[in-house]
């Protein structure tokens, strides 16, 4: 589920459309939660899909650590690519604000740590990487790690609108996180081990 404080909008034809801020969103805000409306497709139902069907799922789903293909039943499937996206994905089944996010700014996350399928070269935004390639949470889970690890400390102490969402052993890790107790675990644990078999 997507946080309340935002809308769909359309951007242009070349993007589509955009999940967009109503509301200032802190740093350390939990954006998005895999809820209980999530559709959840193994590689089997995935294939299995009449091909009207996969060729939404192909572009509206992510694929978990094991493989599994998510379809989000809101908006949240509209949120698009950064490489200096303002959200990150964490290993426990949520998404949070890694920087303060102004009312009317878009929602973005890198799609490097979605297991995508093939690799692909959105919009050039400047920076170094220009290519999303489904290995990219080996190549950069370090450097999430590194920007997650900045706003894990604020997300106890800070208004979470999906709080509810988030299952009492998780609150208690993140509790623990933000005492200094524990370190959090590394976003490389969503990543996917395509079976070569």
């Amino acid at each position: 589920m997507i946080h309340p404080h935002t809308v769909l909008r359309f951007i242009n034809e070349e993007i589509g459309h955009g999940v967009f801020a109503t509301h200032a969103i802190p740093a350390g805000t939990i954006t998005w939660v895999k809820d209980p409306l999530d559709k959840e497709l193994t590689a089997s139902e995935f294939k299995n899909l009449p091909e009207v069907c996969r060729s939404l799922a192909e572009t509206y789903t992510y694929r978990n650590y094991a493989g599994n293909y998510v379809l989000c039943w809101d908006i949240t499937r509209y949120m698009n690519h950064s490489f200096r996206p303002n959200c990150l994905a964490t290993a426990y089944g949520f998404e949070v604000a890694v920087r303060n996010i102004k009312a009317g700014e878009q929602l973005t996350n890198d799609y490097g740590s979605l297991n995508i399928i093939a690799p692909f070269r959105p919009s050039d935004e400047g920076t170094r990487r220009k290519t999303v390639y489904p290995d990219d949470l080996l190549r950069h889970h370090s450097n999430w790690d590194k920007t997650l690890e900045k706003v894990y400390r604020k997300i106890v102490n800070i208004e979470q609108p999906l709080a509810e969402l988030i299952n009492e052993e998780t609150w208690q890790h993140l509790n623990e996180i933000a005492a200094g107790m524990v370190s959090p675990e590394s976003i490389k644990k969503n990543y996917y081990i395509p079976d070569k078999t």
